[in-house]
């Protein structure tokens, strides 16, 4: 029988488990993870569901298939190095659990089998020291007292002293026999030499010797013995008989007054057995605790005169003759010990008699005896999850039983998204889910009250406004990244830029890490008598009512009218996955973050190595000079070019000023990129220790913020004259704005060269990018491009109507606004979407301006790449005019 820890898993909970091979295992993993993945992707698709919510519960299904299959199949391995590390510590008594028929499942029965074998011969060790001290103790100090009392004179060298000591030694000789008799048969090493005996002569002998020993003491205790039939001859060991019926018999005389009387009886059983019987006259057992008599030392104390051991060999010779001995209590007075033996025993149960035994006994003590038919107690091994052993030290989880409010919210909220974010355009209804995701995980978070949390929590309630405010996606999508890398960096606290990085991926992750107090928060809520059996009956329901429902209203011409009927305008089969998708997507970030506020990871961990500072300040000095040396080359070119005009510069590199600008922007903006690595870089190598070494950090890196700062000016300026010249575009903005970003980080940097302290700097940084960007958002970027390039027209006769035409409805109201009603019907590319709702909930301020400005008139035509009106072509970009 293959033990098993308590609370594992059943057979029917591991899928796997009857599958013999490994290989096959994994094979069979991967075909269905992989079939899984496939199906719910083509569902998705079919479905019309985007990638950005197809693909995150197409991995999430895979991985719980993978789950749910490989559950079981390396715990076995997990729990035997557990294990191993307690054998190493000499805790022999815990078990793995191997119930599957693959390698691991019977590498995990031998490692069981070994660890019963350990155990069995750690506690004979065990056992044996502790009968030695206990046995040994008594009639050595008498011995050594009475020896003492020889040498001091106390008492003379008679004959009754001698006798004394006489009696010492015979007792030592007769526990040693003892001790050496059980030690064998606990051992196995003793085997039955199974031979014809004459109960009556076994018994005969033996009564003779306690009489014998009786009339010695002079202790007149009379001995009777009656057999049934007078002729039974059973088949034993003669000589472990013998040592059966005198250790009872011994033991019943010295237990039995002067002058009583002790009776022997054996006699013929059914099913072929016999009895053997020995009753005396003495103070009988102690109530309720008969048992312990065959237990080491376990009942009465050394005035007997026994070794303690006799009635335990008597128990192991019984067992290994197929029997059993039982102390029987009755109204009889005196105490009565009865042994049941087969006539003629299983020869080859005996012969593997050793292997047959018991586990050996826990070491005895007065008050607590084990049973010898028990089974071996398996304990539960703690082992780590595969989960726990990946994030190591990382990511421990701190005192998490259980997290109800942090999932059933989630879920809550996955229902609410599900129900209100499906066709519907940003707006209203995005703000509201963000804001109750937000305040559910800020109440669950540790850092809630720090100032760098609250500052935290206003950039993102204004980052999560611009998805009301701005109809533009691009900068949603940008909002929303933004605001969750604010959201991970106050949820962790982290400090560094590796440390934030990590915190980052750490919502992610959290996905991973928090699997095992999901599934104990299930557990928990699962032990409630009447929710999952509503919320299974529901699920089953509604299951039902979808497949059969539809299989009907598609079959039958009526029954799918009633259904259209009911829902007029909704595609059953699309709706429900795109919102079965959304749920899940969104209950599971949800989820996560959650996770991430209750037990956020020790992302100060990753770090930088410490960095070993040069020796010479010429190590650093010399790399950093040479920037500063092609800096102000650059700055020297600028200055030519400043002086020179526009004809120097054609002149000498033979292209427009405008030209010129363009190709060299963004080289510019990785220089300054490259300006704050560079910064960086020298801060850890060079040395700090005198204030000579401080004080030329500073100057030097000062003079090369300052020249960066400049780099910087000359790469907005070069776009500026870009855009003059070919027009404006969202993208330059953009790339417009990063390099005003990067410029405010070298700011930034200056100040910190002040004190030479830069820890708050990725704080800092992040703070003004997400300041930065809602500015962005606040300024109607797409509105602004489109101002700016209306402009240009009316200098210059130049506009780019294909451009515009791609622009969002945040530029419609512009565009209405600014050009004539021919060119702002060519202009305007927007145009309202009939398949989105149009509600409260979907409010969205740019889209409202666009409505009332009026969305595009333009008809598409098929086949051609230039638009249409309705009263003819429009042109792609304008002529300059005279």
């Amino acid at each position: 029988m293959r033990p098993a820890s308590p609370g594992s898993g059943s057979v029917g909970e591991r899928p796997l488990d009857r599958i013999g091979s490994v290989k096959v295992k994994i094979g069979l993993l991967v075909a269905v993870s992989i079939l899984a993945a496939v199906v719910v992707q083509q569902v998705g698709v079919r479905a019309g569901v985007s990638g950005w919510l197809t693909v995150p519960v197409t991995v999430a299904a895979a991985l719980g298939v993978t789950q749910w299959l490989a559950r079981g199949m390396t715990s076995p391995l997990r729990e035997m190095t557990a294990a191993a590390g307690r054998m190493a510590g000499g805790d022999y008594s815990t078990r793995v659990t191997a119930t599957s028929g693959d390698e691991v499942g019977t590498l995990g029965v031998a490692f069981n089998t070994m660890a019963a074998d350990l155990e069995g011969a750690d506690q004979q060790r065990r056992e044996l020291l502790a009968t030695v001290s206990h046995e040994l103790r008594t009639p050595l100090a008498a011995q050594r007292a009475l020896l003492e009392n020889l040498v001091d004179g106390v008492i003379t060298p008679d004959d009754t002293a001698l006798q004394g000591a006489l009696d010492q030694s015979e007792r030592l000789s007769a526990l040693v026999s003892d001790l050496l008799d059980l030690s064998r048969v606990e051992a196995g090493a003793t085997r039955l030499d199974l031979t014809p005996v004459r109960v009556t002569d076994v018994l005969g002998q033996a009564v003779d010797e306690a009489r014998a020993g009786a009339a010695a003491t002079g202790r007149d205790v009379a001995v009777t013995v009656d057999v049934v039939p007078p002729d039974l001859e059973v088949h034993a060991d003669a000589g472990r008989l013998a040592q059966v019926v005198t250790n009872l018999v011994d033991n019943a005389v010295r237990h039995s007054p002067a002058g009583g009387r002790v009776e022997v009886h054996a006699e013929a059983l059914a099913d072929r057995r016999w009895s053997l019987t020995v009753q005396d006259e003495g103070p009988g057992f102690p109530p309720g605790r008969s048992e312990q008599l065959f237990a080491r030392f376990g009942v009465g104390d050394d005035s007997s005169g026994g070794t303690g051991l006799g009635l335990a060999i008597v128990r192991w010779v019984c067992e290994l003759h197929g029997g059993t001995v039982t102390a029987v209590e009755d109204d009889r007075p005196g105490a009565r010990v009865r042994a049941e033996l087969p006539l003629r025993p299983d020869d080859e149960r005996v012969a593997g008699a050793a292997a047959a035994l018991p586990t050996p006994h826990a070491p005895h003590t007065p008050h607590a005896v084990a049973s010898r038919t028990a089974s071996p107690v398996t304990l539960a091994i703690p082992t780590p999850s595969v989960v726990d052993t990946l994030f190591g030290r990382f990511w421990p989880e701190r005192g998490l039983t259980t997290a109800p409010v942090a999932l059933w919210s989630s879920v809550a909220l996955g229902a609410a998204a599900a129900v209100l974010l499906p066709y519907r355009g940003i707006g209203l209804a995005y703000v509201l889910v963000l804001l109750a995701a937000g305040s559910l995980v800020l109440s669950l978070s540790r850092h809630r009250g720090t100032r760098w949390t609250r500052a935290c929590v206003v950039l993102c309630v204004g980052l999560g406004a611009l998805l009301m405010l701005r109809a533009a996606e691009w900068i949603g999508v940008l909002a929303l990244l933004t605001a969750a890398l604010l959201v991970t960096t106050a949820l962790t606290g982290a400090l560094g830029l590796p440390a934030i990085l990590s915190g980052a991926a750490s919502w992610v992750l959290s996905g991973v890490r928090g699997l095992p107090l999901l599934g104990r928060t299930l557990s928990s809520t699962s032990r409630h008598t009447l929710l999952w059996p509503v919320l299974r009956t529901a699920a089953v329901s509604l299951v039902a009512l979808v497949v059969f429902g539809g299989l009907f209203a598609s079959g039958d011409a009526v029954v799918g009218a009633w259904a259209s009927t009911l829902l007029p305008e909704v595609d059953i089969a699309e709706s429900l996955v795109l919102r079965t998708f959304t749920w899940f997507v969104v209950g599971g970030v949800v989820l996560a973050c959650c996770y991430l506020a209750l037990n956020p990871p020790s992302v100060d961990l990753v770090r930088l190595p410490e960095a070993r500072r040069v020796t010479h300040a010429w190590e650093w000095l010399v790399p950093v000079g040479v920037v500063i040396a092609t800096f102000v080359v650059f700055i020297a070119a600028q200055g030519a070019a400043l002086w020179g005009g526009h004809e120097f510069v054609r002149r000498t590199t033979g292209v427009t000023y405008a030209e010129s600008v363009h190709q060299g922007f963004g080289q510019l903006t990785v220089a300054t990129a490259l300006t704050l690595l560079t910064v960086a870089l020298a801060s850890r190598r060079a040395a700090r220790e005198t204030p000579r070494d401080r004080r030329l950090l500073q100057v030097v890196l000062g003079a090369l913020c300052l020249l960066t700062l400049v780099v910087v000016a000359s790469a907005l300026a070069r776009m500026w004259v870009y855009q003059e010249a070919y027009g404006f575009t969202v993208l330059r903005v953009l790339v417009d704005a990063f390099e005003l970003w990067l410029g405010l980080l070298i700011v930034l940097v200056l100040v910190s060269l002040v004190r030479l302290r830069g820890a708050w700097l990725p704080r800092a940084g992040l703070l003004t990018g997400a300041a930065m960007l809602l500015a962005l958002g606040l300024a109607n970027p797409e509105g602004w491009v489109a101002a700016r390039n209306i402009e240009r027209y009316e200098e210059t006769g130049r506009l780019d109507l294909g451009y515009l035409s791609t622009l969002g409805a945040d530029a419609v109201p512009t565009i209405r606004e600014r050009l004539p009603q021919d060119l702002g019907d060519c202009a305007v590319g927007w145009r309202v979407d009939d398949e989105l709702v149009e509600d409260p909930l979907s409010w969205n301020l740019g889209r409202v301006r666009a409505e009332r400005a009026g969305g595009s008139t333009l008809l598409s035509v098929e086949g051609s790449t230039v638009p249409a009106l309705a009263g003819g072509d429009c042109p792609v970009e304008l002529p300059v005019t005279p």
